[in-house]
């Protein structure tokens, strides 16, 4: 296999607060040799979930082998899943927005057509539902656990706990219309095709501010492994939160 230098597209702050996670790990668990040092180990976690290069791309690349490169990037992911924010220590940021946007969106995998629970009918192909708040601006506050692909959005956010979570700190959200029902809190759009025209300037305005919610999503999208992942459903969870560590360090 050829191999080629190449670039990732993040601050040397990312790389430095990765390796520091894993030198700590790796001193709390006594690591005495590897055959990376802690520096390349971060770099090949990295380049894995930012660019999504396939094991077998990443041994070659690094010089070792593709059961090792599995082992690195699952003990780097896990270390940081642990740092991620609890929704109940997330809301303790939330509570100083004057709102949040709420949105789900379906990270996609490849399962087959027999794998019904994560089949979204909504999007017509295979995936994770994943549940996102954002701030005012659309910077992403946080995410959730990933549900199968067949999970509706507002009974998503019922099951992580986010409806009641917004209620108890009477915080105002505005979502669109996959949560109508979460209650007074969660602001959506006028549902019908025949509105009253404050009713329709209601539903422009809602969209204006709504849409900022999407650049938390492009966010996790940027980074490439979330675009079509290829592992266990049961380790996405952890993706997703190792992701959002990082962009938080990051920023």
């Amino acid at each position: 296999m050829l191999v080629y230098p190449s670039s990732i597209d993040l601050s040397s702050r990312t790389l430095r607060h990765l390796t520091r996670q894993l030198a700590a790990h790796r001193r709390e668990i006594g690591t005495r040799w590897r055959r990376l040092p802690v520096g390349r180990q971060a770099l090949l976690a990295l380049t894995h979930l930012r660019c999504g290069d396939t094991y077998a791309q990443l041994a070659a690349g690094f010089e070792i082998g593709i059961a090792t490169v599995y082992r690195y990037i699952r003990e780097a992911v896990e270390v940081l899943a642990a740092q991620a924010q609890t929704l109940a220590e997330a809301m303790t940021t939330v509570r100083t927005k004057a709102y949040v946007i709420l949105d789900g969106t379906l990270l996609p995998i490849d399962r087959i057509a027999a794998d019904t629970p994560y089949h979204s009918g909504k999007h017509k192909r295979h995936g994770m539902n994943v549940q996102v708040i954002t701030d005012p601006f659309g910077r992403l506050l946080w995410a959730s656990a990933a549900l199968p692909g067949s999970s509706h959005d507002l009974t998503a956010a019922r099951e992580h706990g986010i409806i009641d979570a917004l209620a108890t700190a009477g915080l105002k959200c505005l979502a669109d219309k996959a949560y109508q029902g979460a209650g007074r809190h969660v602001r959506v759009p006028f549902r019908g095709r025949r509105l009253k025209r404050w009713k329709r300037r209601h539903n422009s305005t809602h969209a204006k501010i709504r849409c900022l919610g999407e650049q938390a999503m492009a966010v996790l999208k940027g980074w490439r492994l979330l675009r079509r992942l290829r592992c266990s459903t049961n380790r996405i969870t952890n993706i997703v939160k190792a992701v959002v560590v990082l962009h938080h360090a990051s920023t």
